[in-house]
């Protein structure tokens, strides 16, 4: 895929973490709704080394092991956010880049651009991070941000639901 999008495909950045997950199972469902193809990218920077131009090569990954890296982490949140049943359901691209500028190539024609976020920000901050700050000022496209669900929510819920009530730890 060359950056661009037929319009009809839903583009989700995806990044590993728990807030892409839910970015990515939403996405999955809205596409399902839509009836539409599901993108899901991962952009990569290759490692700065950090050392002087004089100072030998340190002994890290090459980058054929971390594009092999970002396939991976790709795959591995693909499969674990929606199953392993997901085949070629999913079109995923991983794309060497700024993860903004990579998600803003891909997203352009798309239906929307879906990105996930934290529950909440910290200190006041906002919870979008800096990526999502960037996608939301260029985007060409609707960006939605998507919450992980508030898990502690969940497990009072659980606590209390009534197929517990009155049962005792053995």
């Amino acid at each position: 895929m060359t950056g661009h999008t037929d319009g009809t495909s839903i583009v989700v950045g995806v990044d590993g973490s728990e807030p892409s997950m839910a970015a990515l199972r939403w996405a999955a469902e809205q596409a399902t709704a839509l009836h539409t193809d599901l993108v899901a990218v991962h952009a990569w920077e290759p490692a700065a080394n950090g050392h002087a131009p004089y100072a030998p090569a340190p002994a890290g990954p090459t980058l054929t092991q971390e594009r092999e890296r970002a396939v991976q982490i790709l795959a591995a949140t693909v499969r674990e956010a929606l199953g392993p049943l997901t085949g070629d359901a999913v079109l995923r691209i991983v794309a060497e880049g700024p993860p903004s500028r990579v998600l803003l190539q891909h997203a352009r024609g798309a239906l929307l651009l879906a990105l996930g976020r934290k529950a909440h920000g910290n200190f006041g901050l906002p919870s979008v991070g800096p990526v999502g700050r960037e996608c939301l000022r260029h985007a060409t496209v609707p960006v939605v941000t998507v919450p992980i669900a508030d898990r502690s929510q969940e497990s009072v819920e659980a606590v209390n639901s009534p197929s517990l009530t009155g049962s005792r730890a053995s």
